[in-house]
């Protein structure tokens, strides 16, 4: 068995993997912006804004990610495709990528899933560490800033990583849409040289290196991210405020 489609085919295996590896990033950095909207969307006192966010995780998280690409891509494509100030805008050659929808599925995608993730973390935070800091005069932007979000983030790092797990495995679908990440590259060198399964094996140990990065990321985190000693915070705001004036003596 001869490999040396690997040197003939490496800058395409290469490319896809920067395909994959943008992919993961971009979708990671915003579906993670828009999983905090939709976390505190979810939690919020204003009932149309909290069953307005549960109808999004719930269609989204209800539906397979597969077809929520095929809407984007073969749905707004089309739709924007028709009009013709869109496709004599500046626009249109981001429009017409199919890079660009997978990576709004992808956010979306995102969105939801982690944003119930976060939500979870968000409730899991003891309320009187919530109350303390409001009795240090804290408004309620700056609690959650300092205090609420790091708090629940820390608890959520393990399922963070699984979920940027999943994320780096859902990349694989844009090959479904012509866009060529490392599965697409693989299945063109499949093509071309008639090789079965090599190339899915190589492309299997790359998602798996990855893997093991990724992990490995997460895990340095935890172990460098400040633990708060739950012996030595009280819970309540009554015994904050009598630790904060015994620590001041």
């Amino acid at each position: 068995m001869s490999d040396h489609w690997i040197f003939s085919y490496a800058s395409l295996l290469l490319r896809g993997l920067g395909t994959t590896l943008s992919l993961l990033l971009v979708s990671a950095v915003l579906g993670f912006a828009l999983a905090l909207l939709v976390a505190l969307a979810r939690m919020s006192r204003n009932l149309f804004v909290a069953k307005a966010s549960l109808a999004f995780t719930s269609v989204i998280r209800g539906t397979p990610l597969l077809v929520q690409i095929y809407t984007c891509y073969y749905g707004l494509g089309s739709l924007f495709a028709t009009y013709p100030p869109i496709r004599s805008s500046f626009l249109w050659p981001y429009l017409r990528d199919g890079y660009w929808y997978i990576v709004l599925a992808l956010v979306l995608s995102v969105g939801a899933y982690v944003g119930e993730v976060v939500r979870g973390g968000l409730k899991a935070v003891p309320r009187g560490e919530l109350e303390a800091a409001a009795a240090f005069g804290m408004h309620r932007r700056l609690v959650l800033y300092r205090v609420w979000l790091p708090r629940a983030i820390r608890l959520l790092l393990p399922t963070l990583a699984g979920e940027t797990v999943l994320l780096l495995k859902s990349t694989a679908l844009a090959s479904t849409i012509a866009v060529v990440d490392l599965l697409g590259a693989a299945n063109v060198v499949r093509a071309q040289t008639f090789q079965v399964y090599q190339p899915l094996l190589l492309v299997a140990a790359i998602y798996v290196c990855l893997t093991f990065i990724i992990e490995g990321c997460f895990n340095l985190l935890e172990r460098t991210a400040p633990v708060r000693r739950e012996s030595a915070a009280p819970r309540s705001r009554a015994g904050w405020v009598f630790w904060r004036r015994k620590a001041k003596v």
